[in-house]
């Protein structure tokens, strides 16, 4: 009995919630204004803007609802080969969210928080996450990203298929 009330004072109070909750609703605005990727069909596709620094939009899934995308520069990490920045996102259209399910950006996220994470761990990682996120599509649509330098890139697939968790943890244990 003693457990359970002491992991109630784990539960993450309810602001800290809706001001995850304010985020995805924030960069799914971002998102659907600068790359409307409701619109995309499940591939690759590439945004150059003349920087040097083309980014890479794959839509792992598309369903009636909601979506799969990842979200990278076309660098690598020398150390794994995975895309580093990079976003995993899960769209939730209906709801007019979006979440950043997870980043690489130099390191995993079992590196950062153990594989059992307590649950205000776990929270405050998801709001960084999505805090990120944030800035990151803020500073892309500055440099001037958008669904007009978007175009389909076939080419990439064999890029991304390189760089995946399984290929890392193989590259980090060897």
């Amino acid at each position: 009995m003693s457990e359970v009330l002491d992991q109630s004072k784990s539960l993450p109070t309810l602001s800290r919630f809706r001001y995850l909750m304010g985020l995805y609703a924030e960069n799914h605005q971002r998102l659907a204004r600068m790359f409307a990727p409701r619109d995309l069909d499940v591939g690759h596709y590439r945004s150059n803007i003349g920087d040097g620094l083309d980014l890479h939009l794959e839509v792992l899934a598309s369903h009636p609802y909601t979506q799969e995308l990842r979200l990278s520069y076309l660098i690598r990490d020398p150390r794994t080969g995975m895309p580093d920045p990079s976003a995993h996102l899960r769209c939730y259209h209906d709801a007019e969210q979006v979440e950043a399910t997870h980043c690489y950006i130099g390191r995993r996220w079992q590196d950062v928080l153990g594989l059992n994470p307590r649950l205000p761990v776990l929270v405050g990682y998801r709001l960084r996450m999505n805090a990120f996120l944030g800035k990151w599509l803020e500073y892309l649509a500055e440099q001037g990203h958008s669904r007009f330098t978007l175009v389909e890139a076939p080419e990439l697939a064999e890029l991304s298929s390189g760089g995946t968790d399984i290929d890392a943890e193989a590259a980090l244990a060897g």
